[in-house]
């Protein structure tokens, strides 16, 4: 294990090893279609991940939607997981700056995700309550669909949001 993993967007070549990440770091989960799915064919997806020499520590994938008034309107962040081995250590926070910081420079004005509201609130994410998710979630998941500006001038993010056809499936937005 180095000090300090090297972080850098991902290439063609890193798929296999960042799809074996994924059961490490959700084993109650089956992850690896979607991370395959969103990383391959013509999908416009920022792609993420934090190295340890040639192994993943980390990954994030920002997914870049559309909404009836901007085709580039936003990302929605996810899947997010760092190795166990890495965790505690700053790594996931890292991949997220680091995905906020290339979207702004793509133009991109905001981030959704669907995750723990304790975790996400560090990066200044709020509940989202004006745009919904693309298949209805438990009432008690409404504070975990959240999203943040990424300007202070950013318009406000009206929905329905239009995803890639990965992120299509009903089990993804369920319990």
């Amino acid at each position: 294990m180095t000090d300090d993993p090297t972080l850098r967007e991902t290439r063609p070549g890193d798929l296999p090893d960042i799809l074996d990440l994924y059961p490490e770091v959700f084993p109650e989960e089956d992850l690896v279609p979607l991370v395959r799915d969103l990383m391959t064919g013509d999908r416009d997806v920022l792609s993420l991940a934090a190295f340890d020499g040639d192994a993943p520590a980390g990954h994030a994938l920002f997914t870049i939607f559309g909404t009836p008034a901007k085709r580039r309107a936003g990302a929605l962040l996810g899947p997010l997981g760092v190795s166990p081995r890495f965790q505690r250590l700053g790594l996931g926070g890292a991949l997220v700056r680091a995905g906020f910081d290339r979207l702004r420079e793509d133009g991109i004005d905001h981030v959704m995700v669907l995750g723990d509201p304790g975790y996400y609130r560090r990066f200044d994410f709020e509940p989202e309550r004006r745009v919904a998710t693309p298949f209805p979630i438990p009432d008690a998941w409404a504070e975990a669909w959240q999203s943040v500006p990424l300007s202070a001038d950013a318009p406000p993010l009206e929905g329905p949001i239009s995803l890639p056809d990965p992120w299509m499936r009903p089990e993804l937005w369920a319990p």
